[in-house]
């Protein structure tokens, strides 16, 4: 069967690679799109350090199951359109103790840490995959990736009493814009795109910064009464946007990181203890927050056309992100289509 492998930095393949085989509690999908995200990005371009080469990607995944193993029981069928929880947790470690196997130490992503599904078919534990009524498979594949907003808007504990600030709308920003406008919280979005910025405003911002036109700081200093905003969350992972949801949020706020910053980011500790803040970590994301995400999607409570800025056919797929890395600013997300997309 037809795979897209990255074999190294700047260069991927259409490759064939053996059928799966299909284990007790395991179910056999037909892959039917599969999302491309920054992450995957880095590792065309050869600055993920988490990724070895030869890598197949693909961690955004939907599809059909079509075979069970032996002793798959449940709402499983044949023909069930389903997304995947890409992440597998080693069940030992002081976080997978604490029951938040999200974070765990040995955490294993599809397309990361191992061979992901950007492939015909695709085999995964029956307790990997999830279905919800009333959602296409392209739609489905847009849950993960939502999913990391969403899950870092509940380590910010927002409510509806917050203003909350959220550097970046990428597509873990706008999961997050959309999460927290949900709970009734006012959201202000702060990047440097223009057309970012009004897919923000439909996902549920109420005000939006081009930190490109106007000093974010300040910006975000006046519409809040000089307070600051109660949470920011980060999801550019810059040096720059780091100090800046320090320097920015209100005293005795929240601020959850999100975005990797490939570089070493140094801060004036002061501002930790004078505001007395919470500094939150947030990774990955949690089967909940999957299903938030797409009760979320099926009420139409989310731009979803806007998100996806590209379609390309498992052949294109290389092509595709040799194009995004020349161009960044002109992809919002891509989707390969693997096989047949109908309604779920």
């Amino acid at each position: 069967m037809k795979a897209l492998r990255i074999v190294g930095p700047g260069r991927a393949d259409l490759v064939e690679v053996p059928e799966p085989s299909l284990g007790p509690g395991e179910v056999k999908v037909r892959i039917a799109r599969v999302g491309l995200c920054g992450t995957d990005l880095s590792t065309f371009r050869g600055k993920n350090p988490l990724v070895s080469y030869p890598r197949i990607p693909g961690h955004e995944v939907s599809g059909v199951v079509e075979e069970l193993g032996a002793g798959v029981t449940g709402p499983l069928t044949p023909g069930t359109p389903v997304f995947v929880v890409p992440y597998q947790a080693c069940g030992k470690c002081p976080s997978c103790r604490r029951r938040r196997f999200n974070a765990c130490r040995a955490n294993q992503t599809l397309g990361v840490h191992r061979d992901g599904a950007l492939s015909e078919r695709f085999v995964l534990p029956a307790d990997r995959l999830l279905t919800h009524p009333g959602l296409s498979l392209s739609e489905m594949a847009l849950v993960e990736p939502l999913t990391i907003g969403v899950h870092a808007v509940d380590r910010g504990r927002i409510t509806s009493d917050d203003t909350v600030a959220v550097f970046g709308s990428g597509v873990v920003g706008l999961g997050a814009i959309a999460a927290a406008s949900r709970r009734g919280a006012r959201v202000i979005v702060v990047d440097l795109d223009d057309r970012k910025l009004e897919v923000a405003r439909r996902a549920g911002a109420a005000e939006v910064v081009n930190s490109k036109a106007a000093d974010a700081r300040a910006a975000l200093a006046d519409l809040t009464g000089g307070d600051g905003p109660d949470v920011v969350i980060e999801a550019v992972g810059t040096p720059d946007t780091y100090r800046l949801a320090i320097d920015a949020v209100a005293y005795t706020g929240r601020v959850v990181c999100v975005g990797y910053a490939a570089e070493d980011v140094s801060f004036t500790t002061k501002l930790f203890i004078l505001k007395e803040l919470d500094i939150l970590g947030s990774r990955n994301a949690t089967p909940p927050d999957l299903q938030a995400v797409a009760v979320m999607l099926a009420e139409g409570a989310f731009p979803r056309g806007a998100l996806v800025s590209h379609v390309v056919p498992l052949e294109e797929a290389g092509r595709a992100l040799e194009r995004w890395n020349a161009d960044p600013a002109s992809v919002t997300k891509i989707q390969v289509e693997v096989g047949a997309v109908g309604r779920g």
